[in-house]
């Protein structure tokens, strides 16, 4: 309530100085019933509509518009968001209008609108008790406008020419102007004040001070100010306009012109649609693809429905962009292969050191395709830890192949529509990563990698291994089905390497398409060559260093290897040279010309100590601690068994570190085959009588399982009863049964390389495990006695009297000090 919306239009003509004489001066009276103002004070001369609403005010209204004066005050709250209903006379401004009640206006939702035409100023002198606002009230005339000074008559011209302008550059203040013609006139020099100040957005404290300033002088030149900065205000606005609207209307001229010369060119044939556009590039394609004829008919189809259509219409963007794929894949285009194996051979020797039994698989692929005319129908399946090279082994088979490589992750991918393709049905729908490899490589015969195919998940959105089981099966892959193209795609020629850092959570069904390859990780020997070879070279380009600048010995690569960076992979050891590296290059940044060496001594300044100090807990192992190995994920580990005893009423045993269920199994049959063999191997010793065993594997943190620490639990537990230490260096792995029988184990050659990493040159394997161990090459026998047993009486002799079975010895012990490189 109070605010001020918009002039009258029907107010009352101007009073003429002819009329005064004959019509009488309005009476005021001496006492008003006050009505506050929130926003912005009225000014003398107004007429305006205000809404009051049904309250207090309201009731005001109704008393003040019975009288015969028809007056009330209108005053200006001193603080804008103050209560009007809950404020007294001393929240109100003292100066104020006096306005006469023209018309009164009933609203369907209670209250009115009352017109008013404000009269004269008017000051609050004394509030006066009452229920509502009420005061006694002083009323200000201005002086006489018979004779106006000079200084008047120019402040009364200046404003005049500003409202003029104002009324150019703001057409709305054109029909304020008319009000106050309609009411007053320009001889009236405090009028035409309080009307120029009643057209400006100044705030209302400036209003205020205008409104009670008496003088005329003082108020005209302060209505002159506010004026001026309102045409300043109006030319800043009317400059942003105009910039926008020339703005606009170059765009729009612009869009003119384009859409016509779009048309005139259309009609002389210089330009086509963008249907035609579309199917021009569409025909294109097609000319330089041999697509077969099934496919060829639904491409036809689709070009005839898109050439009916709108290219408005939602249909046409589906319509456009399945064209767009099904002409897009490169139907009959195979890049020209290579069967060059001494090529082969470099390329190989180039990317990798090392792995000599993978590339000679590799190798073998690559003659067969020599002699049938191409590699069809291959999948091979890298297997090993993380770092060993299984991308970048897929990369220089390509390479050698001379063919397109393309690679993607399907590690936690949970739907088989990212294999198979989404329907057309959906919005946003694609093909599968198959079709966009045959898009990215532009031809029907890449090499294909598919990484992390042991990390795939399922939802109720599908199985996507199950998916691949069309993919990667050659009987089926002839006719693949995309669900987005919906025709039958030959991948055939496609050779899909697949890599994976285990087996066990491949389905079997996947796993039986693919020729296992295993990488099973690098002694310090390969690592060293790698890092002089790869690593250190790469990584000194990369970040702007010469082979000048720096200089690493062997031994400090050694160092590398054994205390920060001990596992199968070369992926830490490759970060901690790099490290090495970015601190060179700042050094070579602060001071150029130096040349750095990285020793075996100096390497501590660069990594900090080792995070590693050795594989084993001890020099010699003592009574009930058996070594045995292990294999995981991320290549071989060296794993303790610990027994001990101590006294307790009954006899059992218990197995602590965090061992799974299979290894639980194994402890129980390890328990119950040395109780029931006990005379064999012990004599008359009794069975741990009343005592209790805890066996311990170290490194609790770490979830172990498995089968192949059956024979190291067996001699831990007869370490203790007979309370023999075990031969030193000794490490062992075998699955046993209840009758004895030692069983072959998985992870040869990775358990190998634990032990020569640990310094465990005496080690007993399966000897259906002989095979394996004769695949190995030479470099990793090197320095070892290895042992290969059928039953645990072979172990016993071992382990305990120092006799060789079935062993094959490769050098002499002093080799135990003897560097792999």
């Amino acid at each position: 309530m109070g605010d001020q919306n918009e002039e009258i239009k029907d107010a009352e003509p101007a009073v003429t100085p002819e009329l005064k004489a004959i019509i009488p001066a309005p009476t005021y009276p001496d006492k008003l019933y006050l009505l506050p103002l929130n926003r912005r004070p009225f000014f003398p001369g107004m007429a305006a509509p205000i809404v009051i609403e049904p309250g207090a005010y309201y009731e005001v209204l109704k008393m003040v518009a019975k009288t015969e004066h028809k007056c009330l005050g209108l005053f200006l709250t001193k603080k804008e968001d103050a209560n009007i209903y809950k404020i007294s006379s001393e929240d109100l401004y003292s100066v104020g209008v006096v306005a006469r009640i023209l018309r009164i206006i009933p609203m369907e939702q209670g209250g009115a609108q009352v017109v008013l035409n404000m009269e004269k100023r008017v000051v609050l002198e004394k509030p006066l008790k009452n229920k509502y606002l009420f005061g006694q009230v002083r009323y200000q005339d201005d002086p006489s406008s018979d004779y106006l000074s000079r200084e008047l008559k120019a402040y009364s011209i200046s404003i005049i020419t500003t409202i003029k302008e104002l009324l150019k550059l703001n057409p709305l203040f054109k029909e304020e102007l008319q009000i106050f013609l309609g009411h007053s006139d320009f001889t009236e020099p405090g009028r035409l004040a309080d009307f120029a100040v009643a057209l400006t957005t100044a705030t209302r404290d400036e209003l205020q001070d205008v409104l009670e300033t008496f003088d005329i002088e003082k108020r005209i030149d302060k209505a002159l100010l506010l004026l001026k900065k309102e045409l300043d205000i109006s030319k800043l606005q009317s400059t942003i306009n105009q910039r926008i609207e020339s703005t606009i209307s170059k765009s729009q001229r612009e869009f003119f012109l384009r859409e016509q010369l779009k048309a005139i060119k259309k009609e002389l044939g210089m330009e086509k649609d963008d249907k035609s556009i579309d199917l021009q590039k569409f025909e294109s394609r097609l000319k330089k693809r041999t697509v077969p004829e099934e496919v060829m008919k639904v491409i036809r189809e689709e070009m005839d429905k898109l050439s009916s259509l709108e290219t408005q219409s939602a249909e046409y963007g589906v319509c456009r962009s399945y064209l767009d794929w099904l002409t897009i894949v490169p139907w009959g285009i195979n890049s020209r292969e290579t069967h060059d194996l001494r090529k082969a051979e470099k390329i190989l020797e180039e990317d990798h050191y090392g792995l000599k039994d993978i590339k000679e698989r590799i190798l073998e692929f690559i003659g067969v395709g020599k002699l049938t005319g191409g590699i069809k129908g291959s999948i091979i399946c890298l297997v090993g830890p993380p770092g060993v090279g299984k991308t970048s082994i897929g990369k220089s088979i390509a390479r050698a192949l001379s063919r397109k490589f393309y690679r993607f992750s399907v590690g936690g991918m949970r739907d088989e529509a990212e294999i198979k393709g989404h329907r057309r049905t959906y919005i946003g729908a694609m093909p599968g990563k198959m079709i966009q490899a045959l898009k990215s490589s532009e031809t029907m015969n890449p090499v294909i990698m598919i990484d992390e195919v042991d990390k795939m998940g399922a939802s109720y959105q599908g199985d996507p291994a199950s998916a691949l089981l069309e993919v990667l099966d050659p009987e089926q892959n002839k006719d693949f089905l995309d669900h987005y193209l919906d025709v039958r795609c030959d991948l055939s020629n496609v050779l899909f390497i697949v890599t994976a850092n285990v087996l066990d959570t491949i389905p079997e069904p996947l796993k039986d398409r693919m020729e296992i390859l295993r990488l099973s990780g690098y002694i310090q020997a390969e690592k060293i060559e790698i890092a002089k070879k790869y690593l250190v070279p790469r990584n000194q380009a990369a970040m702007g260093l010469k082979s000048a600048d720096v200089l690493f010995t062997d031994e400090a690569l050694a160092q590398i290897i054994n205390g920060y960076a001990r596992e199968a992979g070369v992926r830490t050891l490759e970060n901690n040279i790099k490290k090495i590296l970015r601190k060179v290059a700042l050094k070579k940044a602060r001071r150029k010309g130096t040349r750095t060496e990285i020793t075996e001594k100096t390497l501590s300044s660069y990594l900090g100590k080792p995070i590693f100090t050795s594989d084993r807990y001890y020099d010699e192992n003592p009574i009930g601690v058996a070594t045995g190995l292990a294999w995981t994920s991320l290549g071989g580990a060296t794993l303790y068994v610990e027994a001990v005893k101590y006294p307790a009423e009954k006899t059992e045993m218990k197995l602590t570190g965090q061992a799974g269920d299979v290894m639980k199994e194994s402890a129980q049959i390890a328990w119950t085959f040395v109780q029931s063999h006990l005379e064999r191997y012990a004599g008359k010793i009794p069975f741990f009588e009343k005592a209790q065993i805890h066996i311990h594997i170290p490194e609790g943190a770490t979830p172990k399982d498995g089968p192949s620490a059956g024979i190291t639990m067996v001699t831990a537990l007869l370490s203790l009863l007979l309370q023999q230490p075990i031969r030193q260096n000794l490490g062992m792995t075998g699955e046993i049964t209840l009758t004895g029988r030692v069983l072959p184990i998985g992870g040869l050659k990775e358990k190998l390389i634990a032990a020569r990493r640990s310094k465990v040159n005496v080690l007993i394997f399966p000897k259906e495990n002989l095979r394996d161990y004769d695949e190995l090459p030479a470099f990793l026998k090197k320095g070892l006695e290895v042992h290969f047993v059928e039953t645990y009486d072979e172990v016993y002799e071992v382990a305990f009297k120092g006799k060789s079975h079935a062993a094959v010895p490769v050098a002499k012990k002093k080799t135990r000090r003897t560097k792999s490189r």
